[in-house]
């Protein structure tokens, strides 16, 4: 546990349920000692009655074997539900604090993390930190209480039967180190694959459409068949070695039982002990090997624990984004929305040490200005607006809203001042209405009704079985068209005074795209809109265009400069016309 999440998991859910947790301890010893308590009945029996034909107290003696038999039980029950209570309420503690640490995490860490493998550490890292409590370290435990409460009565017995037992113990701890090492390391790589399998299935879903209509199915079940072997022989392997450890630990146990049998025979008598007490040693012994063979059990699940505890630790320790501790509003950051300056210094960012995605960009925006961001694929269109954003920090450089670093602003603040509307519309469980105020309490309905008005969208809308009340349950209610007005809603029902608009265009057909753009420039009236475009014919009227290349600013300037001085800006002009003709 060198992270403190799971630690202080632990810590207090224990101090809340100090009563149960002090139930627990007593619940361990009770089934520790009473579990040495039948054999020492058993060899009473044999020696003062069955031997010696004395059957006075026999009846009481099998009420009290019974009787013990039943508090064991008794007390295993206890124990197994206390840990079951414990350990659930010690896994929700160890997903609070992992969401906790998801809204605290820098954005960086989604870029290099796939959704599926991010969902393993919730649900199967945790899950099997849980059986860590309920099923591996308490049980291991018990276990070893066990054995050393037995090791002390089999001494008793005799001493040269306690040193036999004695000997045996280090001989079984090697053989389950040996298995623990081999286990630990096939959990740990099955713990990666399993995230691997989550992640193809949550992807394959997510883009159904896409591989049904380019028929892709066989490749995608070739990665997934792939990804399942390789998951198969992790399995396999754990599987193997749990397999292979019982037998051996029940091989050993016959081997002993038989061994103490041959030295207490009449013929040698080395053990010098009487019949109750082979029989009583018989029986410890059995129980000594239980918990030994137990082990193996346990192992696997504390091995599976140690394999997830190291991937939850991981993700805990991830880079989180500074705290913000400003206190700044977005009436303090701009004041006045017709007065105020974006500025871009010296701005070089990357994801990976040695790779810069973007280099030195240095430049001024002014109020209510149009900029569209052009540039092939990869230049770092997207990356750029994330830090305009303020989600990503610049590996170097800053990007200030009137001197003020927009990296500390409070995110609470942030849809004040931005509105960004991606590619894609995503859907969150609610109204109509939801989609567009995202459930922020802070905004009314009167400035949703004005957003879908602004955009459009009133008339279809009321035609809704409840208007903007209706629940949306899927997303065939609205097209595709009707999705990006929605995200414009969404961006502008605060009416922020910088909108960015990353590709929105690029997935609708031209009737659609027009109606688009004609909302974005009625959009324009008050606004710094800052745009990425592909196709540069369908970009909205700017009066700045910034040409990247390789991460750097290539040029800027206005459209019809770029024309006269800009070979790339103006043969991709040419191209797109023709095309279009």
């Amino acid at each position: 546990m060198k992270n403190s999440l799971i630690k202080r998991s632990i810590t207090k859910v224990i101090r809340k349920n100090m009563g149960i947790s002090i139930l627990l301890l007593l619940a361990i010893f009770g089934v520790v000692v009473a579990s040495l308590i039948p054999p020492q009945i058993l060899k009473y029996v044999i020696d003062n009655n069955l031997v010696a034909k004395n059957s006075d107290n026999l009846l009481i003696l099998a009420v009290a074997y019974m009787g013990v038999l039943l508090f064991i039980g008794i007390f295993d029950f206890i124990k197994e539900a206390i840990l079951t209570v414990l350990g659930q309420k010690i896994t929700r503690e160890i997903r609070i604090g992992m969401m906790e640490k998801l809204e605290r995490i820098n954005a960086m860490f989604f870029s290099s993390n796939e959704s599926g493998t991010i969902v393993s550490r919730f649900t199967n890292d945790v899950d099997a930190i849980n059986s860590l409590f309920t099923s591996g370290i308490i049980g291991m435990m018990v276990d070893c209480f066990k054995i050393a409460g037995i090791v002390i009565s089999i001494w008793i017995f005799s001493s040269k039967l306690g040193m036999v037992t004695l000997f045996l113990l280090p001989i079984i701890y090697t053989i389950t180190r040996l298995f623990q090492k081999r286990m630990l390391k096939a959990q740990i790589e099955n713990r990666i694959l399993v995230g691997k399998v989550n992640n193809h299935i949550s992807e394959s879903f997510k883009n159904v459409n896409m591989i049904k209509s380019y028929s892709k199915e066989n490749y995608m079940e070739k990665n997934y068949t792939e990804y399942l072997l390789r998951n198969f022989k992790t399995v396999d392997k754990v599987n193997f070695y749990d397999s292979v450890f019982s037998p051996i630990i029940q091989l050993t146990r016959a081997v002993v039982i038989g061994f103490i049998v041959v030295l207490s025979s009449k013929q040698l008598n080395y053990l010098g002990i009487s019949l109750g007490m082979v029989a009583a040693s018989i029986e410890l012994v059995s129980n000594l090997f239980a918990p030994i063979e137990s082990l193996g059990m346990e192992l696997q699940n504390i091995q599976q624990a140690v394999s997830g505890i190291n991937r939850v630790d991981e993700f805990y320790s991830e880079p989180e984004d500074d705290f913000k501790k400003s206190e700044l509003e977005a009436d303090d950051i701009i004041p006045m929305r017709e007065d105020f300056r974006l500025s871009f210094n010296d701005i070089t960012f990357q994801y990976q040490e040695g790779t810069d995605v973007l280099q030195n960009i240095n430049f001024d925006l002014k109020p209510n200005e149009k900029v569209t961001f052009v540039g092939r694929t990869g230049v770092g269109k997207t990356t750029l607006f994330k830090l305009i954003m303020g989600l990503l920090k610049p590996s170097k450089g800053s990007i200030t809203i009137n001197g003020i670093d927009v990296y500390n602003i409070p995110n609470s603040e942030k849809r004040k001042i931005f509105g960004y509307v991606d590619q894609s519309f995503h859907i969150i469980k609610g109204t109509v209405a939801d989609q567009i105020s995202l459930q922020d309490e802070n905004i009314t309905r009167e400035q949703i009704e004005n957003a879908l008005d602004f955009v459009g969208l009133t008339d279809y809308i009321a035609s809704l079985e409840n208007g903007i009340d209706t629940k949306v349950t899927n997303d065939t209610l609205f097209s595709q068209g009707q999705k990006q007005l929605l995200s414009i809603a969404r961006a502008i029902v605060t009416n922020p005074p910088i909108l960015l608009l990353d590709e929105i265009t690029a997935n609708l057909d031209s009737i659609t795209e027009e109606k688009i753009v004609s909302v974005l420039q009625k959009a324009s009236d008050g606004h710094t809109i800052l745009s990425i475009s592909h196709r540069l014919s369908s970009m909205i009227a700017s009066d700045t265009v910034v040409i990247l290349e390789n991460g750097r600013v290539k040029n800027l300037g206005s459209p019809e400069m770029l024309l006269q001085n800009d070979d790339w800006y103006r043969s991709h002009i040419a191209l797109e016309k023709l095309a279009w003709n």
